[in-house]
């Protein structure tokens, strides 16, 4: 009997987190080498419109676990309806994107369970009938290959960006949804409005387009021409962490290590040396398009198109030819 992989996809609110598509694209990946079967899980309350988005993919079976305690997002709900739903099921390995929400509740699912999480994966390898999850160490500047010990299951988390969610292969036809009443045990907080919904904040990780700053912008003042880029292109403006540490724009829209990590169709980075600490939060980026007036600069190593000049040259007619390019649409 082969071994499975069961996929929590994110959902928040009724609606799916896309970095979930990353997550099956990773899991198929998997068990195209490994022979193992891939069946998804959804939790939450009225949750019929997800299961279905998800059992179009190329999946086994999907799970609805549904309860109106699952209606909103807390540790002890999700927890309490994974821990039985995994303990019957048992599949060999749970795979999440590694996400806020799933860094809230899966350590403390994990450990219920009598087991461990390899959180933050970039990838993956399956070496002698061995699956070896890779992870980033000190700031990216080392990959570590890491295996679990124990007859699972198993818990490992995706980085955002480290799989093509729009990779991720369509079913031949839908999957099977099995509805399960979640047993869920006494929930002990009561959730108030999600963080990332604050005046100000922002979260990157579902922007499709992402015009980022850095040292070479020079003055707080000249931020404002990026945002002009940002808004003809319909994206989001973010900063390399000098930039948020000035204080010229708030720290959640930093991209790095110490920030967020993104993966958005294109990201147009603006006067962005390539620091390895900024390089980590943006390199699974579909499209890179850096603009920097150094040849040498360690950002063109991983950038798609590299223009070398003033940004500042630049910028102004790009933004005018965007415009007359939305104009003439």
């Amino acid at each position: 009997m082969a071994e499975t992989i069961l996929i929590v996809v994110e959902q928040r609110e009724g609606k799916l987190n896309r970095v979930s598509w990353e997550t099956i694209t990773g899991a198929q990946a998997i068990a195209a080498q490994t022979g193992w079967t891939i069946e998804a899980a959804v939790v939450g309350n009225g949750i019929a419109g997800i299961a279905a988005e998800v059992a179009a993919k190329s999946v086994a079976k999907v799970y609805a676990l549904e309860s109106p305690k699952l209606a909103a997002y807390t540790p002890d709900g999700f927890a309490s309806a994974l821990k039985q739903f995994i303990a019957q099921r048992q599949p060999k390995l749970v795979l999440m994107p590694h996400t806020y929400q799933v860094r809230d509740f899966c350590p403390k699912l994990a450990a219920s369970l009598g087991s461990t999480v390899i959180p933050d994966c970039i990838g993956y390898k399956y070496e002698g009938g061995r699956l070896l999850f890779t992870r980033q160490m000190f700031q990216g500047k080392f990959a570590a290959d890491v295996s679990f010990t124990g007859q699972g299951p198993w818990f490992a988390t995706f980085q955002n960006g480290a799989f093509r969610g729009d990779q991720v292969q369509e079913g031949a036809s839908a999957a099977p949804i099995e509805n399960v009443a979640a047993e869920v045990a006494d929930v002990r907080t009561s959730p108030e409005e999600p963080f990332k919904e604050a005046k100000q904040a922002v979260d990157l990780t579902q922007a499709e387009i992402i015009v980022s700053v850095g040292r070479g912008i020079k003055e707080q003042k000249n931020i404002d021409m990026a945002k002009q880029l940002a808004d003809a292109l319909g994206g989001e403006i973010a900063a390399s962490r000098p930039i948020c540490d000035s204080g010229w724009l708030p720290m959640e829209r930093q991209v790095g290590s110490s920030g967020q990590t993104v993966a958005p169709k294109l990201y147009l980075a603006l006067g962005i040396s390539g620091a390895i600490q900024h390089i980590v939060g943006m390199k699974g980026s579909r499209s890179i398009v850096a603009i920097n007036k150094d040849a040498e600069a360690p950002i063109f190593e991983i950038a798609d198109i590299a223009v070398v000049g003033n940004l500042f040259d630049i910028v102004p007619p790009l933004i005018e030819e965007v415009k007359k390019a939305k104009a003439g649409a």
